[in-house]
């Protein structure tokens, strides 16, 4: 079943395919995309708050920890 860590992270990589895809186009939306994702991860950093894991944490429940 999949949780909301590894959810996040398939989604992630779609967004930066779907910026790559239109960067490549010459779409300034993809930069725009990109800069985007980049802006999450920085506020993901500094304060340790992720908004799409808070959301699919609420929609599908965290991953259980196998340790």
């Amino acid at each position: 079943m999949i949780c909301a860590e590894k959810l996040q992270r398939f989604m992630m990589a779609a967004v930066l395919l779907v910026a790559c895809c239109l960067m490549s186009a010459g779409s300034i939306y993809g930069t725009i995309l990109l800069g985007f994702v980049i802006a999450m991860i920085l506020v993901w950093a500094i304060t340790d708050f992720c908004p799409s894991i808070w959301l699919f944490t609420k929609l599908v429940g965290h991953c259980k920890s196998s340790r």
